[in-house]
């Protein structure tokens, strides 16, 4: 499944020192060299998980519970974990990474707390930025800048480095426009979570709601930051984002649809959809078909622990096929693969199974013999990850 193209029953990928030379049916192609027979199986492309948190890969179940309002969870979140030291939120994102990749996830878009000693292999480390504090927003988009200067490759294609504020509830707008600059000048991806709910957008509008209570629960002066001064501050937020070189509007549960149509104005911009946290908050239909239809690219993410049971994104392609029929199952597979791959600048080296590309592709057992049996087959079916190629290289050092 190459994803690009039409399935191909009875496919045959060859491969020469690590990289796909060809792909096509196996009576259409010329064998040279040692033949390695799958079996039953479909070939995709290595899954890419465009949002997540690895560094809460430490908790065994979501914090809180199902159907909470999103401003409390966020507190109950900062009240029961505390302060992690560094070493332990080191050690969580390490097996939060492993237990990505074991279940076929091969580029992984990670939000991190600076300092980071070590950056996984095949991640993207996006240093979070955050703090409705003048030193405490200072502190963070310095480290975040170290972070980007330690790291960032003078090919951006290459870059495990990005950045990202926090959130239109969690950052003010002037720190938001300066983490925009640092990701133009750095020529980087910059990620935010935007329109995550309708709370967020009566605290940015009126300055009031469950986002405004939490806040002064935490002894935040709301006051100094909320309502914003713009008329409409989802819509200005979006177009201060897309003046990076690449956006990534996590979540978007709450888009209107003129806010749809501006991201489509802005092909720079993707949304990063997380099935199973929009389930676990039970919000309103997620608008991924309307996203879709825009013809805006759409990619998918597990978020983190807090909020989902398992970091396995073939789980979140496996919901989708399961409780939104109105998706095209091509599609959701594409959000999975290619869309994100796209999304991250990565679509040279991730997402697709094509001629020069690396030779890394999970399995999935099928006895389909037609390309709509397919679906019900990956709806049960669990992922094998598999490389045939040495393009992966060691992380640089924070």
């Amino acid at each position: 499944m190459p994803i690009d193209g039409d399935p191909i029953p009875n496919g045959m990928m060859i491969v020469q020192s690590g990289r796909i030379a060809s792909i096509g049916s196996f009576q259409d192609s010329k064998v040279e060299g040692d033949v390695i027979d799958l079996g039953d199986v479909a070939i995709l492309p290595g899954l890419v998980n465009t949002h997540t948190h690895l560094e809460f890969s430490d908790l065994t179940k979501p914090v809180g519970h199902t159907g909470m309002e999103l401003a409390d969870w966020i507190r109950e979140v900062i009240t029961t974990r505390g302060m992690v030291d560094h070493e332990t939120r080191q050690q969580n994102v390490l097996k939060g990474h492993a237990e990505a990749t074991a279940s076929g996830t091969q580029l992984i878009a990670d939000i991190v707390t600076t300092p980071m000693e070590t950056i996984a292999p095949n991640t993207i480390a996006f240093a979070e930025v955050l703090g409705l504090s003048q030193e405490r927003g200072d502190e963070r988009m310095s480290q975040a800048e170290r972070h980007l200067a330690n790291n960032t490759s003078p090919d951006s294609r290459c870059d495990v480095a990005a950045i990202s504020p926090h959130a239109p509830y969690s950052t003010p707008l002037p720190l938001i426009e300066r983490c925009v600059q640092v990701a133009k000048q750095r020529k980087t991806t910059l990620a935010m979570h935007v329109a995550e709910s309708p709370a967020e957008r009566e605290l940015l509008t009126n300055g009031s709601g469950p986002f405004a209570e939490s806040l002064r629960t935490l002894g935040l002066p709301i006051e100094a930051f909320f309502p914003w001064t713009k008329a409409n501050p989802v819509s200005h937020l979006i177009q201060l984002l897309a003046k990076s070189p690449r956006a990534l509007i996590v979540h978007g549960n709450d888009l209107s649809e003129t806010e749809i149509e501006q991201v489509k104005s802005h092909p720079n911009c993707s949304i990063v959809y997380c099935p199973r946290t929009h389930h676990f908050f039970q919000h309103s239909n997620h608008p991924v078909v309307e996203l879709l239809a825009a013809g805006i690219n759409v990619a998918i993410g597990t978020d983190s622990r807090a909020s989902n049971p398992d970091l396995d994104l073939w789980g979140e392609i496996q919901h989708l096929l399961k409780h939104r029929p109105d998706l095209n199952p091509t599609d959701v597979l594409r959000m999975a693969t290619a869309n994100g791959a796209d999304a991250l600048g990565r679509s040279a080296t991730h997402g697709r199974l094509a001629a020069g590309m690396p030779a890394n592709f999970i399995t999935v057992a099928t006895s389909a013999d037609r390309v709509d049996q397919l679906w019900s087959d990956f709806s049960s079916s669990s992922v094998s990850s598999s490389s045939m190629s040495s393009a992966a290289r060691p992380a640089p050092q924070s």
